[in-house]
């Protein structure tokens, strides 16, 4: 489900931002998980618990005197999340090339000056979009990862492995974009999904992103260079599931 964060620090801004998200979200019968707007950066950065396709963010570039902080807040939502849109609000169009330097994959750039009815076609056509972009993705290759502290949700074509942390409790997901730490057990993480395949104590594996197997060392690697062991009980049945 689509969640909406919004960074903005005028009042009346805000209000206008907040009644044409609205009128969207009304007019197209869309449910969302969250819509929230904050002034603050960092309370909109402490607020984020999910990550994935369903997360869209609207970003102003200025906030109070610091003309680049929308950036540096986006540069952080990208960092965690290479999969979230994010779209600029600003009055400042000679912002746009920093974009490309933070190197943020914006989904779009809108000029705050629009007025009425333009604003509102520029906003709705980015909703649309990301609603669209959630619904096109295959359900069978939507991972999601829900416990009582965080919501993970990656395409699990894009998951390596997971590796227990050294902190109890903890483990570290392996994509290929990215490493995620979050709360939980491989155990439990084996069991919500079939395709993965426990191949140690201390590893899960997505095998069919395996691009080596060392047979001889119980190793396998992955194109990150990710390396991950295997247990002689457990290597017979991963050949039988990897295609190398």
């Amino acid at each position: 489900m689509l969640n909406i964060y919004v960074l903005e620090d005028h009042f009346i801004q805000q209000n206008r931002i907040e009644e044409v998200i609205h009128t969207i979200l009304k007019k197209n019968n869309i449910k969302v998980g969250d819509f929230e707007i904050f002034d603050k950066p960092n309370q909109l950065l402490e607020s984020i618990t999910e990550r994935g396709s369903h997360q869209l963010f609207f970003l102003d570039i200025q906030i109070k005197n610091d003309t680049k902080k929308g950036l540096e807040v986006a540069k952080q939502i990208r960092k965690n999340d290479p999969y979230a849109s994010i779209v600029f609000f600003t009055t400042h169009s000679e912002y746009l090339p920093l974009t490309f330097q933070y190197q943020l994959v914006a989904l779009d750039f809108i000029d705050k000056s629009l007025e009425g009815e333009d604003f509102q076609k520029r906003v709705e056509s980015i909703i649309l979009l990301t609603c669209k972009k959630i619904q096109s993705q295959n359900p069978e290759d939507a991972f999601r990862i829900e416990n009582a502290k965080t919501v993970i949700q990656v395409p699990f074509h894009d998951i390596l492995y997971f590796e227990t942390s050294d902190i109890v409790h903890k483990v570290i997901l392996y994509t290929k974009e990215e490493q995620i730490e979050f709360y939980g057990s491989l155990s439990q993480i084996e069991k919500s999904d079939p395709r993965l395949f426990k191949c140690h104590k201390s590893f899960l594996i997505n095998p069919e992103n395996v691009i080596k197997l060392d047979k001889s060392t119980g190793t396998v690697y992955f194109e990150n260079g990710g390396v991950c062991y295997v247990s002689k009980l457990k290597l017979k049945k991963l050949l039988e599931r990897i295609s190398l």
